[in-house]
């Protein structure tokens, strides 16, 4: 496989950093410390096409595939200090848009693709319960049949764009007898529908320009055009997300990885003590080599899962793979760039203690370390 950049992803890497580092950036530090998500940000976004990047053009979208979605994203981890905007942005691209337009009717993405891609609609997704965080099995969201429509009733926590979204791709047992696969449906839901609303809103260690609240379900109506894959197909909506998800969230910790490479060789480099530039001390050299065999490993890993999730039927062990490895990666080497930065890298200023904070919620999201670790096991047999 060869990942070598084509000319037009050359170009949409160069532009998208120069847009990010141009437009995305202004009092990133006040922004985190009050909890802010611009819209207005989100608008700029997605005016660069980057909301609708593997959606077909005649809903809006560029028709990308994975390999450059990756591409896109990794540059805007990089050019994008605002690591809540980039998570907010790639969590509605990755699991409400990809399953709409994976799984929707022509209608279902008639109505909401293009509002998703032009940035006047923000995805959520919802299937995490306050007691079904890694065990989905434990749902306890419900859709029961009304005549032709559906009663749904249920709370979800920690839902990304919570607090700011308009639609959600959301799931409920439909059939309890089935289980998981083919008892769970998913299902879309709009903001102002009746009985749905906003519950808890909650303060985050990082990322904390992305807004993150419960959603609350009662006696929620829809009727049977709001079922997204069939009824009893959760199951597949939900992989799809998360393989995409998995496989391509962490394209902006990448970049992020890059710059914070950059910055700490440049701080390595003109920072002195004892005489000399702190790069030149071997405890120094080495944190920093690291950092760099740990970028170029994982832009490698994160190119060759984002190929397969193209041209694989399943790709669900590449997306535990790449996820695990690249957020654990992100954790270190922004614990890495603040060891180099001493003192500096702790005051806010410096803005590098912000992208910890920021990393180790990957380690969390879209499944624990842990619970990749257990689909990786399964998939070698144990």
């Amino acid at each position: 496989m060869d990942f070598a950049y084509s000319d037009e992803q050359q170009l949409l890497r160069d532009n998208i950093r120069k847009f990010a580092q141009r437009e995305l950036n202004d009092d990133v530090i006040g922004r985190d410390r009050d909890q802010v998500f611009q819209r207005e940000l989100w608008r700029k976004c997605a005016s660069m096409g980057l909301m609708g990047l593997p959606v077909p053009e005649a809903y809006g979208g560029s028709d990308s595939d994975a390999l450059t979605c990756a591409v896109a994203l990794e540059a805007l981890g990089y050019g994008c200090r605002d690591g809540g905007l980039v998570f907010s942005l790639s969590a509605h691209l990755l699991a409400c848009v990809m399953p709409i337009t994976t799984h929707g009717d022509d209608a279902q993405k008639q109505r909401y693709l293009p509002g998703l891609v032009d940035g006047s609609l923000i995805g959520m997704h919802a299937i995490t319960e306050p007691e079904a965080g890694s065990d989905s099995f434990a749902m306890r969201t419900t859709a029961r049949r009304d005549g032709d429509d559906w009663i749904l009733n249920g709370t979800k926590t920690f839902i990304s764009n919570g607090p700011v979204g308009d639609v959600c791709v959301t799931f409920a047992v439909t059939d309890s007898a089935k289980g998981y696969h083919g008892g769970v449906t998913a299902f879309i839901l709009e903001r102002d529908t009746p009985g749905f609303a906003t519950g808890q809103k909650f303060e985050k260690m990082g990322l904390r320009t992305s807004a993150v609240s419960e959603l609350v379900m009662e006696d929620v109506r829809l009727s049977p055009a709001a079922v997204l894959g069939g009824v009893g197909g959760g199951a597949a909506v939900f992989a799809t997300a998360m393989d995409w998800e998995r496989v391509l969230l962490v394209a902006g910790h990448v970049g992020v990885m890059e710059r914070l490479l950059e910055t700490s060789v440049k701080y390595a480099r003109t920072r002195t003590q004892f005489g000399q530039a702190i790069g030149k001390f071997q405890a120094v050299a080495h944190k920093l080599a690291d950092m760099k065999v740990r970028l170029e490993a994982s832009r490698a890993l994160l190119y060759r899962s984002a190929w397969r999730l193209t041209h694989q039927r399943n790709a669900s062990l590449d997306a535990s793979i790449v996820k695990l490895f690249v957020s654990e990666s992100l954790v270190e080497a922004a614990l890495a760039a603040v060891q180099v930065h001493g003192g500096n890298g702790f005051m806010v200023e410096f803005e590098v203690e912000r992208t910890l904070r920021d990393a180790i919620g990957g380690t969390i999201y879209s499944g624990t370390s842990e619970m990749q670790r257990n689909i990786i096991a399964r998939w070698l047999g144990l």
